[in-house]
This record gives C-alpha cells, structure tokens and sequence, in this order.
C-alpha cells in the first residue's frame, strides 16, 4: 500500500521516515527500531507516537514509500475479540 511518507536523510545519505499520513490521520516517527536491505530497497521498522509498529519499504529506484505491516496492541485486541467471537459460534 503506498503512502505518504515525510522524510528526511540521515547522516549516511539514506532516507528515513519522520512521519507518515494513513487514512488522513498523522503519525509522527518516535523511534527508528530495525532496516534491512534489498537488491532496490529498503525496509525501516519503526514505532509511531500512536503505539503502533510500521513496517515501511522505501524503493529506491522510484523514491517511493510503501506499508508493509502496521501492528498495535488496539488491533490485536479487536482481532482477539473477533477470533474468539469465531470459535462461539
């Protein structure tokens, strides 16, 4: 899913997320926690100022930000509910 990402360079040149806009709401980076590498990209795991992780794939051929994985303890409680709303039934 491809996003706006605001970004900045870091002191290695490399862009890194500051912030990300889904679904209209912003999330300010608060912590860079992982990245890895690929052929022609690059992953950054990061946490938001909501609680949440994101996992964003930067490609650098067309200087493009995608979501990868978006987890929080919100959305693991409501896919709980829903699981165990599936095995009552």
């Amino acid at each position: 899913m491809h996003i706006q990402v605001d970004s900045c360079t870091d002191h290695a040149g490399l862009m890194m997320p500051r912030g990300l806009r889904l679904h209209g709401t912003y999330v300010a980076v608060v912590e860079t926690i992982d990245q890895w590498h690929g052929p022609a990209y690059r992953y950054v795991k990061v946490k938001g100022d909501d609680g949440g992780l994101y996992i964003l794939r930067f490609d650098e051929r067309e200087a493009a930000w995608s979501l990868t994985l978006f987890e929080s303890d919100r959305a693991r409680a409501l896919s709980g509910r829903l699981h165990d709303r599936e095995r009552q039934s």
